[in-house]
């Protein structure tokens, strides 16, 4: 990309088609947010909602509203909401518990399918509570049934052999950025035989996903990135329509049965993509989330692509313009075609610098052991926004802040 004027960054804001979407979100009235690839903002509809749930529906309808408000059918209601966004058709997602839980639900259920096979691929990169749950199903079921194995990228399609039980993979690295060929390497692995799970934490509402069209098998994703469902916002389960009456899930709670009001001794699962519930729907949460969905009517996931590229190609030109960031290494694919929607930087001092900038209103993110990351959500930021980031960010190592005491104090979360 050439240079780029600040007419020219001003033009893209007055032509982007998503442009109003902006105001559908509470956000600071000072700074950039970008860190929707953590935790979304906070929807206007979304508040509403929780002020309607908790002030009307509990706290005068109370126990009447599992029908009245039709409490007792969110999970599918938010999973039929969430479908489109992840090109799934009718009855195959549900929004339930979290995405760790789903993965152990979904992980246990290509296993029973896949009685001779034990071994679970998966990139030696991918989030860590996704491997964690292998382990954790490893040690219910035993090595024999279940071996976790590890390989780099570019050793993947050499490693898809008739011994894999199960690929799991994270369609968006949540380091780098880096974006996986879903349809490539899905029919690769059905060639063999091996059923396949996608994580989709970093790609639902950031970018068109097209499961059915991939014939993908199994995936999971979170509520609280780029769906703004809210802190701990409930995830969901996608299985392919062609497995629901084959597969079985450990976790048999009351809401997974046929017949969950029957209250039978003897559990009989659901047939359906219900089977993947498990407890009491968390109400407040799931309404919240509901709520919050309400930000996609109308979206071309198209556009949200093309914007989120653009957006990540401005942000690249803008920072190799300055010559105070030549310390940043861009550690996302340089192709905006092979990234999501962030970009990753490394630098020794990642925190540090993070740290500073989120004191100057500028909010990213910081992961171990290095990694700087920016999250590029097209519904409510502006190319004005990115051009203030460079510059704040220019200005951070320039007067070299971040090496300032009070941005070098670790906390809790990063």
């Amino acid at each position: 990309m050439s240079r780029v004027s600040e007419e020219q960054i001003t033009q893209w804001d007055l032509i982007d088609p998503l442009a109003d979407k902006r105001q559908l979100f509470k956000l600071p009235e000072k700074g950039v947010y970008l860190d929707g690839n953590s935790l979304g903002p906070m929807p206007f509809s979304a508040a509403e909602r929780a002020k309607e749930v908790l002030e009307h529906q509990w706290a005068s309808d109370l126990i009447t509203s599992w029908n009245k408000h039709g409490w007792i059918d969110l999970p599918t209601t938010v999973g039929e909401k969430i479908a489109p966004l992840i090109g799934a058709g009718p009855g195959q997602v549900i929004c339930c518990d979290s995405t760790s839980i789903n993965l152990f639900k979904v992980l246990s259920s290509a296993l029973s399918l896949q009685t001779s096979r034990s071994v679970v691929l998966s990139l030696a990169g991918n989030f860590p509570t996704d491997l964690y749950m292998v382990e954790g199903v490893a040690s219910l079921l035993g090595e024999d049934a279940c071996h976790l194995n590890l390989v780099c990228e570019d050793e993947l399609e050499e490693a898809l052999t008739s011994e894999v039980a199960v690929l799991m993979l994270t369609q968006v690295d949540f380091r780098s950025g880096r974006l996986l060929d879903m349809q490539r390497i899905t029919r690769q692995a059905h060639e063999q035989g091996i059923l396949v799970i996608w994580d989709l934490a970093h790609s639902a509402g950031a970018l068109p996903v097209r499961l059915d069209e991939c014939e993908v098998d199994f995936a999971v994703g979170c509520g609280y990135k780029y769906l703004n469902g809210g802190p701990g916002a409930p995830a969901f389960v996608y299985v392919a329509t062609q497995l629901q009456a084959r597969v079985s899930q450990p976790l048999k709670g009351w809401m997974g049965h046929k017949q969950p009001f029957a209250f039978s001794q003897s559990y009989a699962q659901s047939q359906s993509i219900t089977q993947y519930l498990c407890g009491t729907p968390s109400v407040v949460s799931m309404s919240v989330l509901d709520a919050a969905l309400s930000v996609f009517d109308d979206v071309d996931m198209q556009q949200v692509r093309e914007k989120s590229q653009a957006l990540g190609e401005l942000f690249i030109a803008l920072v190799e313009e300055e010559g105070e960031l030549t310390d940043l290494k861009l550690e996302s694919p340089k192709a905006p075609q092979d990234r999501g929607s962030q970009l990753a930087f490394s630098h020794e001092h990642a925190h540090g610098i993070c740290q500073a900038l989120i004191d100057k209103g500028v909010i990213a993110d910081f992961r171990a052991p290095n990694i700087l990351r920016f999250g590029l959500t097209p519904l409510y930021l502006r190319y004005q926004d990115i051009q203030d980031c460079v510059q704040t960010l220019t200005h951070i190592m320039e007067q070299k802040i971040y090496l300032q005491a009070q941005f070098n104090v670790q906390n809790k979360v990063t």
